[in-house]
């Protein structure tokens, strides 16, 4: 029998698993069966395949669309003592081969991969080879054209089942409604369909939708009201500039975040945020993805999002310690006439799609039947101006090629320098002899890097700038002039978006734009719009309750923490609730989740507080950040 207790508390530190963690995990190591997991937001989906990892004999194959996100879990998990590589990022071909060797022969515990990578004719001929234990597949609604972040590349995955068709998959993902679910296990070919759903449900979370014109004003309050660190996420650049600045003149510690700054002050940014040395940060949804910040007291949506699958995810940042957190989306009318709106400009004309594509070619200079998979450095402003044409039209343009398997496009996506040592310790020995300039610089690598010799492993040039009194462009010279040398492999940091055909350039007249990624996502795209108005302009019912159906989960009782909530509750006197919680913690010590699952169908969230508040200030019960329970020398 497998001690998965053991291997979660030696190299995670945690006594006990979360809701629904264990369960997934039995499934698939003991039953190896096909799992889908719907854990929320921050709810622990790595454990879910990295302690199945540990537990089988063979290597676990992680696909992630998040190139940051998988070398953050490769960096932690090389730092407990578990061998892991990705082929994420920039890569020599040495280096790339080099990894894969090390897959082949069966020293790498978890390989993470992106999914565009799977089919490319570097990493085919290693895939028979390796000995799979499982397949895990993170953000796995991008496999489901009805999702909110439809991706082709995902379609790839299947493939892999074919030379591996023994092998289960674990598909994970915080949000997907029943017919996503349902397309996901086809998409990934599952042999049964066995979902483990963690309820939608956060009792921590107050939601709030607040039609107002005075935004500013709503944000202040939230602000003045809520201790500890928020997001306020906007729907552009501009409008993160202008409220951060709002919010630095009102005398608060915030920033802005979008996609447009430099690697390094997003990288600076998001670490000042993480360690409180910002408070509030103003972004577009390119920050937040794969950042598990606990205490978020606060999220702020500015305008309406695109659906509400991308809500929950926002939404579902704060709070994450268990406490109360509050998300409060500011809408106006102008917003709901914007989404709708902004749902037309995501579909140009399928003429416009076509002359983007043939655009693509001349830019490129890549002619009829040549240009398939040569990857090339690609800014969205200049094509625009090549092609005379809006940005925005052209950013839509490119996305239904991209979604309907023309071209393949990353955007940009900020990528840590990363550095591994190549040379043993005696030829490192040596050269710090005859070239005394580089032994502080090489000495602070050693000490400060574990696993340098192993795997690349990130590094911070302005850090080890600081450490030998030096400056960062020095650090980076001489850290090229090792690499040259074949010293080390050091890769800088960059976010270059790169773009290339996936089959070689077709005339005009063969290119076809499919239904499916065309007049079927438009309409799919517009009930989520739809439901997404429901959500704030829905009368009368719950936020979570509202949330939960959209979801396809049913039995949720209100819960008395959102705007509907307060202002449809009627005063409950908290000695009504008292006997009921006094009951339940008669025997043994509860959680207030726990506590709160049993009594919520009968009692408001609020009221349940209410009573807690009520017996602590009388004596009957004590109660910590973790457990409640009866006083009992106490009688009321």
């Amino acid at each position: 029998m497998f001690d998965y207790q053991a291997i979660l508390k030696k190299y995670w530190g945690f006594d006990q698993f979360r809701e629904k963690q264990l369960d997934i995990i039995r499934a698939v190591v003991e039953e190896q069966r096909d799992v889908l997991a719907l854990l929320p937001t921050g709810g622990g989906k790595s454990i879910c395949f990295q302690v199945p990892a540990l537990a089988m004999p063979g290597m676990t194959l992680v696909i992630s669309p998040l190139i940051a996100l998988m070398n953050d879990q490769v960096d932690h998990l090389l730092a407990a003592g578990i061998p892991a590589t990705s082929l994420g990022g920039k890569l020599s071909s040495q280096e790339l081969d080099r990894r894969l060797d090390r897959c082949v022969d069966g020293k790498i515990k978890l390989l993470y991969i992106s999914p565009e990578r799977l089919l490319s004719d570097r990493f085919q001929p290693y895939l028979q080879h390796f000995k799979l234990s499982l397949i895990a597949v993170d953000e796995a609604h991008c496999i489901s054209q009805w999702g909110y972040d439809f991706r082709p590349s995902y379609l790839n995955i299947k493939q892999i089942r074919v030379l591996h068709p023994k092998t289960p998959v674990v598909a994970l993902t915080a949000s997907a409604t029943p017919r996503v679910q349902s397309d996901i296990a086809e998409k990934l070919g599952f042999k049964d369909h066995h979902v483990f759903q963690r309820t939608f449900y956060r009792p921590n979370l107050a939601l709030f939708a607040v039609n107002t014109e005075k935004k500013y004003d709503y944000l202040w309050r939230v602000v003045q009201k809520n201790a500890g660190s928020g997001l306020v996420y906007t729907s552009s650049r501009k409008s993160t500039v202008l409220v951060s600045d709002w919010l630095q003149k009102a005398n608060q510690s915030a920033a802005h975040y979008h996609a447009g700054l430099s690697p390094q002050e997003r990288l600076q940014r998001q670490s000042d945020w993480i360690t409180n040395k910002i408070r509030i940060m103003s972004c577009t949804n390119a920050f937040g993805m794969g950042i598990d910040k606990p205490d978020v007291r606060f999220v702020v949506h500015w305008q309406l999002p695109a659906s509400l699958e991308a809500y929950y995810q926002e939404a579902g940042r704060g709070g994450r310690d268990g406490n109360l957190s509050y998300a409060v989306l500011l809408y106006n009318q102008a917003d709901l006439r914007q989404l709708r709106a902004q749902l037309k400009e995501q579909f140009p004309s399928k003429d416009l799609i076509k002359k983007v594509y043939q655009r693509l070619g001349d830019y490129f200079q890549w002619a009829v039947g040549s240009g398939k998979g040569i990857y090339k450095p690609f800014y969205l402003e200049q094509f625009a101006r090549y092609c005379g044409l809006g940005n925005k039209e052209v950013l839509h343009a490119l996305e239904i090629l991209r979604l309907d398997g023309w071209i393949d496009w990353s955007e940009p996506v900020v990528q840590p320098s990363r550095l591994q040592v190549l040379a043993g310790n005696r030829q490192l020995y040596e050269y710090q002899l005859g070239t005394p300039l580089h032994e502080p610089l090489i000495q602070t690598l050693l000490r400060g890097y574990t696993g340098i010799f192993d795997e690349t492993v990130k590094i911070d040039e302005w850090a080890i700038a600081k450490r030998i009194s030096s400056t960062p462009e020095w650090v980076r010279k001489q850290l090229r002039t090792l690499d040259k040398l074949g010293f080390v492999l050091y890769v800088e940091q960059s976010d270059e978006p790169v773009l290339a055909l996936v089959t070689e350039r077709l005339p005009i007249s063969s290119i076809k734009i499919s239904k499916t990624v065309y007049e079927e996502r438009i309409k799919a795209l517009g009930e989520q719009v739809e439901a997404m108005i429901g959500f704030v302009e829905h009368p009368g019912e719950c936020r979570f309750v509202y949330l939960c159906k959209y979801f396809g989960e049913e039995d949720v009782s209100p819960c008395g923490k959102c705007d509907v909530c307060l202002q449809n509750k009627k005063y409950t006197h908290p000695e009504q609730v008292a006997e009921a919680v006094l009951q339940f913690i008669a025997e043994s010590p509860a959680t207030y989740e726990s506590l709160l699952v049993s009594l919520q169908r009968k009692y408001a969230a609020n009221d349940i507080e209410n009573a807690l508040d009520w017996l602590q200030g009388k004596g009957l019960i004590a109660k910590n950040e973790q457990l409640i329970q009866a006083v009992k020398d106490n009688k009321r």
